[in-house]
């Protein structure tokens, strides 16, 4: 059987050009594809200028010899490749799982082509089984809590070994369980209305392509017309 997530995320790496700017995710299936981009910088003697989403995926991304720069010098990316939790019919997105999301969005919004992966479990009709994560500072949190309950979710403060899980912003995440969500849009403008909130998950018009790795070693790629 085949590794769904490591044949999405090699096959995202090939999008890649020689001179690009890419931004690199964050995640399980992210990882594979830094893999491979390290591959054919070491093979082929790719010149990219790359950030990355979070510390573990710039340390993953050092280590590969993959050239990693700040935002003093990168002002737009041609390609981000990364993963997602859910991803909708309109390639609307739940990420923040791996707790990246507000430096994922940052990425995402200065990003010309957005190429997610996933395997095919990740593809849903519509959002919301996986819980949505919204990072909260931790000033307040609890009142940021009370707020976002009253939208008719249930909460959990995510916890990492015992203890509260803690961004690379230095930030809370309150994961959220809605059900199912339909209206992405208009919750994700609700949440962000709320005091004590940094970012939530809902990524929204965002996705250009999405590669969907199968166990048979089928790979299916889908193009967002809209």
């Amino acid at each position: 059987m085949n590794n769904p997530k490591k044949i999405a995320g090699e096959k995202a790496a090939s999008f890649i050009k020689d001179g690009m700017t890419v931004g690199l995710g964050t995640g399980s299936t992210a990882f594979f594809a830094i893999h491979k981009i390290g591959a054919r910088v070491k093979e082929e003697g790719l010149k990219l200028k790359c950030i990355a989403t979070s510390i573990e995926s710039e340390n993953l991304a050092k280590e590969l010899n993959i050239p990693i720069f700040g935002f003093e010098e990168i002002k737009e990316i041609d390609i981000t490749i990364d993963g997602a939790d859910e991803v909708d019919k309109n390639f609307n997105l739940i990420k923040g799982g791996g707790g990246a999301l507000l430096r994922e969005k940052i990425i995402a919004y200065i990003t010309k082509h957005y190429i997610i992966i996933v395997d095919e479990t990740k593809h849903v009709e519509s959002l919301g089984k996986f819980h949505l994560p919204v990072e909260v500072v931790q000033f307040g949190w609890q009142r940021t809590f009370d707020h976002l309950q009253n939208l008719g979710c249930e909460i959990k403060l995510r916890e990492k070994n015992k203890e509260v899980f803690i961004t690379d912003n230095g930030n809370y995440i309150l994961d959220c369980n809605f059900k199912k969500i339909e209206n992405p849009e208009s919750l994700q403008t609700t949440i962000h209305n709320i005091p004590g909130v940094v970012e939530c998950g809902l990524f929204i018009n965002r996705t250009n392509t999405l590669i969907i790795g199968k166990p048979s070693g089928e790979i299916e790629v889908l193009e967002n017309k809209g």
